[in-house]
């Protein structure tokens, strides 16, 4: 007895492998460079020190950084920046621990001058990490989103003053 195959016919079957629909959009991009930011992120985003460090350094170190890679994503980079502040100041919580890691992941391997392809090398150096930047906003567009229009309203409150 034949056994029927179910799904598409043969001649509607893909041959070149997985679509981009069928892989995860959870797939980061491969590189030893990034897989170790985000193994650094894990610790860093328990202790608000070193959250602290990162921030300064990332603020000392973006005026340097060419805005031409990173095109639409550098308001999104900013906005990661001021999150890391103000969730190492604990005024704003609302973000997993998996997205914490994601933004912090992408912050240290745009900081590390000695990844994928060297900060160093003209034209190419930022290249991988607007990738990895672009990739890292995907992933928490919402949260980053959630972020920036908690800003808006925190500026928008009135200030209420108590003696207490």
């Amino acid at each position: 007895m034949r056994r029927v195959r179910q799904g598409k016919p043969r001649a509607e079957r893909s041959t070149s492998g997985p679509s981009k629909d069928d892989l995860s959009s959870k797939t980061a991009p491969r590189s030893p460079a990034f897989s170790q930011a985000l193994t650094d992120a894990r610790s860093f985003a328990k202790d608000p020190e070193r959250l602290r460090q990162l921030f300064r350094e990332a603020v000392k170190k973006a005026p340097s950084i060419p805005r031409e890679p990173f095109k639409d994503l550098w308001a999104y980079f900013q906005a990661m920046l001021r999150l890391i502040r103000a969730y190492y100041h604990h005024e704003y919580r609302n973000v997993s621990l998996q997205n914490l890691v994601m933004i912090v992941g992408a912050i240290i391997y745009i900081l590390n001058p000695f990844d994928l392809i060297p900060d160093w090398i003209a034209g190419l150096g930022f290249a991988d990490d607007a990738v990895v930047l672009a990739f890292a906003v995907r992933q928490t567009r919402q949260t980053l989103d959630d972020f920036m229009t908690w800003e808006i309203r925190s500026r928008e409150r009135p200030v209420r003053w108590s003696l207490r």
